[in-house]
């Protein structure tokens, strides 16, 4: 008897189905991606109990005849593609033709659709994959579906949904997701007691990031220049001389202030052609932008948005489609770094006195307030303090946890899923707050901003008031406080500068660009140094021997483990030189991994100018001063140290005055 047979087709459905339908979000994701195929300009979403009851999208999009409703919820049925090689284009984004049947095999399913031509639509019902009726009906053009009793038919994997205000959060990051990737179009997110989310179309991403994140979340970050400048040059390497297509690549979007940070990639937002995507090869890309600008660990608030011809991207890698593969992953990568870093490099931007920013919102969250207001049975007044919006929580999934590959080969993504955490039985509002604590809190704004989005003189005056590089042009120096900081002032107010991490700073950028217009010259010892190396460290050090002889080490292998250094980096003290080569050798060990010229270089050049610079407790007469300010001034980051350190804090005049309660 044959071991091997063929599946009951409900049975295949049921499995196909566990591919596309792991939870109520991701219905939620295919049933909203059919409506922007659809040419939808307003969306709206409507849940009941965390989606396990019922969920609900309606679109005004483009809408189906009677048959197209019907072969619809056929296995691999899609209007999106033709043949094979619309594969290699694919500009929608869905193409697959599973989603209603996969979404039909595990529910009840109710559509109703009509295209605008048509005078009545048509109704089908759908019962764990079986065809219940179809029935003409009159409904508006467009389409909506109602998805109920989600896994009501298979309890195995019903019993693996979280709770609700878990499955509540995941779609409503989801939709956030969304509503980021298209702010032409409305968004409406609703449960049967709350209004969650609810965005009006607007013209430009900065008013779609103040309608959900608010504004104080807008003036932390700074926007992502066209491509011009230094980022332009990147297209003409080489390799891509010959590929006129790889030339019309665009990144734009956001990117955080460096003092905005976060211990996770959370706040990252990653979409390609505005797919919502994880990709590894991109997450370096940013960490590589922000390498000596924002300390190791941390990581920062980024909505990257790439655009690029279709035939460049492979979305066809994930039964989700959250993956992706570029053609040309090296040149995906160094362009996306190298926007970044000039977005870094225009804003130049400068960190105010921590405990002098007062919120311009009270503070709190919709989920505390509720709390601390159920007696009463109304909600407290909620607020946003600070950066909140974007705090650390697992509330909103960015993409994943992931290891820096090891090469740039391929752009595969880590295969860990879009992760969250609880949402409020109430949710609140349309501006998402996170706190680190995990749970998901709906902040209440104050109602002047609910709903209006902020004219561009406004914003304009808002995000003037944070302090830029071009300010510490004109510093004059007063003194020092400890023989470690410069008190300095000007017209925009009182700045305070370290400056060991000052004077670090103007060393490595000198370091680096004599480095990478030559090699540099080194102080030779008067009596070489011998030093024993551990096997990790000897492996190392022969990786890099060539590159620490560029930069003014002169090292070489004496006996098994031993190693002579002959000569340091000009400025380094012999009894600092040991130091410093340990130092290397451990930094780089430790990640482990194939490192490119470029980082190598940095490394090196952060390291040297750390040993270099002025120490603290050294007192400094107002001419070396003066030179260090003017020096500081000239630098391309002014704002941080090599290893992310803040080098100048300003307490402004108008700080000064509220503090003194004059405003």
């Amino acid at each position: 008897m044959s071991r091997i047979r063929i599946l009951p087709e409900n049975v295949a459905n049921k499995i196909a189905a566990g591919e596309v339908v792991e939870r109520p979000a991701s219905v939620v994701k295919e049933l909203l991606e059919n409506a922007l195929d659809a040419g939808a300009r307003s969306i709206r979403i409507e849940v009941e109990s965390g989606g396990k009851r019922m969920i609900r999208v309606i679109d005004d999009g483009s809408g189906m005849n009677h048959d197209d409703a019907l072969l619809a919820f056929e296995r691999h049925a899609t209007s999106k593609l033709r043949t094979a090689d619309d594969l290699l284009s694919i500009a929608t984004l869905g193409f697959r033709g599973e989603a209603l049947p996969s979404i039909a095999a595990v529910s009840r399913l109710l559509l109703e659709t009509r295209t605008p031509e048509e005078e009545q639509g048509t109704r089908v019902e759908f019962a764990g994959g079986k065809l219940i009726s179809v029935k003409p009906a009159g409904v508006p053009p467009g389409t909506s579906i109602s998805v109920a009793d989600i896994f009501y038919c298979v309890p195995a994997r019903r019993k693996f949904l979280k709770s609700e205000t878990t499955e509540l959060g995941h779609i409503a990051s989801l939709v956030t997701h969304y509503a980021l990737a298209h702010p032409e179009v409305q968004f409406v997110l609703k449960t049967p007691s709350q209004v969650i989310l609810d965005c009006a179309p607007v013209e430009k991403l900065s008013d779609r990031v103040y309608q959900i994140f608010g504004r104080q979340a807008l003036e932390e970050l700074m926007e992502i220049p066209p491509n011009e400048g230094p980022v332009r040059s990147a297209i003409t390497e080489p390799q891509l001389e010959a590929d006129e297509q790889a030339a019309t690549l665009g990144v734009t979007g956001f990117t955080s202030r460096p003092e905005v940070q976060r211990t996770n990639r959370n706040g990252i937002y990653i979409f390609v052609n505005r797919r919502l995507v994880r990709d590894r090869l991109l997450l370096h890309a940013i960490g590589e932008a922000y390498r000596n600008v924002t300390p190791p660990g941390v990581f920062p608030v980024v909505l990257l948005f790439l655009d690029l011809p279709y035939q460049e991207v492979d979305v066809n890698v994930h039964p989700a489609k959250i993956e992706v593969r570029f053609r040309h992953p090296q040149f995906v990568h160094d362009f996306t770094r190298d926007a970044l870093r000039h977005a870094l490099s225009i804003a130049r931007p400068i960190p105010g006195f921590p405990a002098a920013r007062v919120p311009t919102e009270p503070a709190g969250t919709y989920a505390a307030a509720a709390a601390a207001g159920s007696a009463a049975g109304a909600p407290g007044p909620g607020n946003m303090r600070g950066y909140a919006p974007m705090q650390d929580s697992g509330a909103f999934p960015g993409p994943p946890r992931a290891e820096i590959p090891t090469s740039f080969g391929s752009s595969a993504a880590v295969a860990a899923d879009f992760e969250l955490s609880g949402a409020p039985e109430r949710p609140f509002a349309q501006r998402l707050g996170f706190e680190s604590s995990g749970a998901m809190n709906f902040p209440l704004p104050p109602p002047e901003a609910q709903v209006a989005v902020p004219g561009e003189a406004a914003r304009e005056s808002a995000v003037g008031t944070l302090p830029s590089a071009e300010e510490i042009t004109d510093l004059k120096p007063l003194g020092q406080v400890n023989a470690s900081f410069i008190v300095a002032v000007n017209g925009e107010g009182l700045w305070i500068i370290d400056q060991h991490v000052a004077h670090e700073r103007v060393l490595f950028e000198q370091h680096l660009r004599a480095r990478r217009e030559g090699e540099l010259g080194g102080q030779r010892m008067l009596v070489p140094i011998i030093v024993e190396l551990n096997p990790r460290q000897l492996v190392t050090f022969e990786q890099i021997a060539e590159e620490l002889r560029a930069n003014g080490f002169e090292a070489e292998l004496m006996g098994a483990r031993s190693v002579a250094i002959q000569a340091a980096p000009a400025g380094i003290a012999s009894g600092d030189a040991e130091k410093l080569l340990f130092e290397i050798l451990d930094g780089i060990a430790r990640e482990n991994q194939a490192i490119s010229i470029d980082s190598l270089q940095s490394k090196i050049a952060a390291s040297t100018s750390c040993h270099a610079a002025i120490k603290v407790n050294t007192p400094l007469d107002k001419t070396k001063m003066e030179w260090l300010l003017g020096e500081l001034a000239k630098t391309e980051y002014p704002m941080s140290c090599p290893h992310g350190r803040p080098v100048v804090l300003r307490y402004s005049v108008r700080e000064i005055e509220r503090a003194f309660k004059r405003i």
